[in-house]
């Protein structure tokens, strides 16, 4: 008997593949997502990549790098596109997808504080399914700073149920027994996790892209209903930890980028402030030694200090802190975010006030306690 399977069936069998690849990066406040994003920016070999932020800020792309840039698009030089999501994550895919050039990739952050389900399940459960291929998701772990019980939190649990690839980073500040011992603890939430050790988000990009691991196919077959979301739930994260409100979510609002879920479940709350006066160096240096809340988390900002003509580029997670020296583009001002569990906002606030020069009423705008 002669085989049916002729060369006009191979197109229908292939199809499946052909979508643009879609890589989800994942991780909690300050593991490294953003480092993890550059490293694939900056080393592209020959192919092209467009990556979706919810914040361009949050990426050092060099000016020199930029060929032309938009509210929400950035070009660069070496093929590659950011976009950001700008709260529609639907729209912003296509966006990317309505551009002429051929791209290899597609590279989406999640917020810190984002379960990846709902995103992945925009991929997988509306009409992006047809044109764009859900490849794995990557979820980068602070090795130095890894404590669900400290963070007590949904969004990092699932980040790591949820997680293809898990991204141990920070490596270099954790001795070998303890990192043996952290691999273990997240095995046993995720049973089987491809586990890569990291300096610096430092990752050989094909490890990380087109890896193939998200295995769609176990999610929706052609004959399922969209009750085949609660079978991915289920299935992929080989746990039996529930978020009893997680599929409406995922169904009905799976299109934007909204993190207050997890917000008020795990009782984050953040603090922006923003000045159009300098910090004195001394008192900002004697408020991070002896005030700072150990429940702030993360922490981030561009900072201007009186002593110095420089703009300061400042990063907190956990107990650690760094401040890079870089140059203004504009006129200086200091604007600062901090993430925490439980944080007294307005005390939080006014110790940051008193941290300008010549504090006064008006001085120093804090906003966005939530």
């Amino acid at each position: 008997m002669q085989s049916t399977t002729g060369p006009e069936t191979e197109p229908a069998m292939e199809a499946p593949k052909h979508g643009l690849p879609v890589t989800i990066i994942t991780g909690f406040l300050g593991s490294g997502k953003t480092t993890l994003l550059n490293h694939i920016l900056s080393n592209q070999q020959g192919v092209k990549t467009a990556v979706l932020v919810n914040e361009f800020g949050e990426i050092g792309i060099d000016n020199e790098l930029i060929v032309t840039s938009d509210d929400n698009m950035v070009e660069l030089n070496n093929g590659c596109i950011c976009c950001t999501i700008n709260e529609d994550l639907v729209n912003a895919v296509y966006k990317v997808l309505e551009r002429q050039e051929k791209l290899d990739y597609l590279v989406v952050e999640t917020t810190g504080l984002a379960d990846p389900l709902p995103v992945a399940l925009t991929f997988l459960g509306t009409e992006l399914r047809d044109m764009t291929r859900l490849d794995s998701i990557v979820t980068v772990v602070d090795a130095a700073n890894y404590s669900l019980d400290l963070f007590n939190s949904e969004a990092a649990y699932s980040q790591i149920a949820y997680g293809d690839i898990i991204v141990l980073n920070k490596t270099d500040l954790v001795d070998n027994a303890e990192l043996d011992l952290l691999e273990v603890k997240i095995r046993d939430i995720k049973e089987g996790a491809r586990i890569l050790r990291t300096v610096k988000s430092q990752v050989p990009l094909a490890l990380v892209l087109s890896v193939g691991l998200f295995e769609s196919d176990k999610y929706f077959q052609s004959e399922e209903t969209p009750s085949s979301h609660d079978h991915a739930h289920h299935d992929h994260a080989h746990h039996d930890h529930a978020h009893n409100d997680e599929h409406d979510h995922a169904h009905h609002d799976h299109a934007h980028h909204d993190h207050s879920h997890h917000l008020e479940n795990d009782g984050f709350t953040s603090l922006s402030f923003q000045s159009d006066q300098p910090f004195s160096l001394r008192k900002f240096q004697y408020f991070l030694d002896n005030q700072l809340p150990t429940n702030v988390f993360r922490a981030k900002g561009i900072m201007w200090f009186e002593e110095s003509p420089k703009r300061h580029i400042f990063h907190l997670s956990g107990k650690r802190f760094s401040i890079d020296d870089d140059e203004w583009k504009g006129e200086p001002k200091n604007q600062l975010v901090m993430i925490g569990q439980g944080l007294d906002i307005e005390g939080l606030r006014s110790q940051i006030e008193n941290c300008l020069c010549t504090p006064s009423p008006n001085r120093g705008r804090g906003f966005g306690g939530k």
